[in-house]
């Protein structure tokens, strides 16, 4: 992506890292190489059903999720970056076997004065 800010970049350097992983990951400690952008003490992520999960939460679904898939891949539809938020507005593909599994999602990933991501908000869209 062309002319995107600081905060972006680490976005989808998040993005790629989580791809990257997935298919090797077998226990939440394997999310380190992903934990380098976080701010892990303060982080808090605020899921699709309102639940919140601190970063070991996180790593630990994670994983649960990392090991259903075979692998996972995305395309980006929009994104913005304002202040110390950064808009991410994806297609994800979950294949698993022959299935792929297609969700729209936005997140909002929130900066903190040292530039690690300390909060996601997640929203999603997926077939009924």
């Amino acid at each position: 992506m062309r002319n995107t800010g600081p905060l972006t970049q680490k976005v989808m350097q998040y993005q790629e890292t989580v791809r990257r992983l997935v298919p090797t990951v077998k226990t939440p400690q394997d999310w380190a190489p992903l934990a380098s952008l976080i701010a892990v003490d303060s982080f808090e992520r605020i899921g699709t059903f309102l639940e919140v999960q601190s970063w070991q939460q996180y790593t630990e679904m994670l994983t649960g999720w990392a090991q259903s898939v075979d692998s996972f891949e995305t395309t980006v539809r929009r994104v913005s970056e304002l202040d110390k938020l950064v808009y991410f507005e994806v297609e994800e593909r979950h294949h698993i076997g022959d299935a792929t599994h297609v969700v729209n999602s936005m997140t909002v990933f929130a900066f903190d004065a040292d530039a690690s991501i300390c909060h996601l908000d997640v929203y999603l869209q997926q077939p009924g």
